[in-house]
């Protein structure tokens, strides 16, 4: 069933993806209710109606659900709660399910090796005694990670020593958590994709990406892997799809491991959600991340995903926003603000995305 133009899509969360989810949206003759418990959040800019409430709050969930025809998310640290309270009144994509598993370092990891795709060596940590089983069986250097709520290199602490086992589990606070073995890898990148509930699937290029501090700093389309390599992390991202019986947009994030021949990749995260590493197609790619999800949620035929310009991304994070004055004067270089108050360390403010066209 396709939706119509003039109905109503409410997303949960108010932050940079929901704006650009809701701008995609507008121009393809939808409107958008944005619900999330921030005040003065980017996307309400940009959307016709907000409701600022908790994701525990039923009675808030209820009066969105009434108000809006389909909902969707743009990060995945809702409670899957609140996600299967809304289920049960109004259509949902992603599913609760899909969330669910993308949630917890554990449960995606298993569900990633049950696929049958390659993986960071991992156990899972309940208690110190855990940790050191863990350890013994895995080795260090390795990494202890928070199994919820951790990004941009939050909630995760390095071990180079047996010895630092009880000041990792202290760090923990008391929260599940999964140790992951160190990966010696040549570089990181992502598979941006879309998938339709009927199975449809548009993968965009492998994208390649840099971190700084832990936060995404700079992508560059394509990736520069060999073509075998590209196809593998296509095909995996596909059967993650699948797996999950997702719909919309989503990420993968791999390491590529090997070289030459052997070169492969490794799968490291799952994200449920449009992408940082994505938004290089807002300007480099016909179809770009957020339309391509609010076409497949709303059931409409996929748009080509084809990239026309190599492309890199460059993110504007905390005092590095002063950046976009510099490269507005790039002539095919295009600028995205956020519209976010506030300049903090480690906040994403904004984007630019730089074309190299052909000759």
């Amino acid at each position: 069933m396709m939706l119509k133009p003039g109905a109503t899509i409410g997303i949960l969360g108010g932050g940079q993806l929901g704006r650009m989810l809701a701008i995609a949206a507008a121009r393809l003759g939808f409107h958008c209710h944005i619900y999330c418990p921030e005040v003065a959040s980017p996307a309400f800019e940009v959307a016709r109606a907000h409701t600022v409430a908790a994701y525990e709050d039923e009675a808030a969930l209820a009066m969105f659900a009434a108000a809006v025809d389909l909902v969707t998310l743009e990060f995945e640290n809702v409670p899957v709660a609140a996600l299967r309270f809304l289920a049960s009144r109004v259509p949902v994509a992603p599913s609760a399910d899909a969330l669910e598993i993308a949630q917890d370092r554990l449960a995606e990891k298993t569900f990633a090796a049950r696929l049958g795709l390659g993986t960071a060596p991992f156990a899972d940590v309940p208690n110190e005694l855990a940790l050191y089983a863990a350890i013994a069986r895995i080795g260090v250097p390795a990494i202890l990670k928070t199994r919820r709520f951790g990004y941009d290199g939050k909630g995760q602490m390095k071990i180079l020593a047996a010895v630092e086992a009880a000041a990792a589990i202290t760090e923990m606070k008391g929260a599940p958590a999964i140790l992951e073995g160190f990966v010696r890898f040549s570089r990181e990148v992502s598979v941006v994709a879309a998938r339709k509930a009927d199975g449809d699937f548009a993968p965009f290029d492998v994208t390649e990406n840099e971190h700084r501090n832990h936060i995404l700093d700079r992508s560059v389309a394509p990736a520069r892997i060999a073509p075998a390599t590209q196809a593998k992390a296509i095909a995996a991202a596909r059967a993650i799809g699948e797996g999950l019986g997702y719909v919309g947009t989503f990420a993968v994030e791999f390491f590529v491991v090997g070289e030459g021949e052997s070169e492969d990749v490794i799968v490291n995260e799952i994200a449920p959600r449009v992408h940082n590493s994505g938004h290089w197609t807002l300007d480099g790619a016909i179809t770009c991340q957020f339309e391509q999800h609010i076409r497949a949620i709303a059931g409409w035929p996929l748009g080509a995903p084809t990239r026309f310009a190599d492309v890199e991304m460059l993110n504007f994070v905390g005092e590095g926003t002063s950046r976009w004055a510099t490269l507005a004067a790039e002539p095919t270089t295009k600028i995205h603000l956020y519209g976010k108050a506030e300049i903090r360390d480690g906040r994403k403010m904004g984007h630019a995305t730089r074309l190299v066209f052909p000759g």
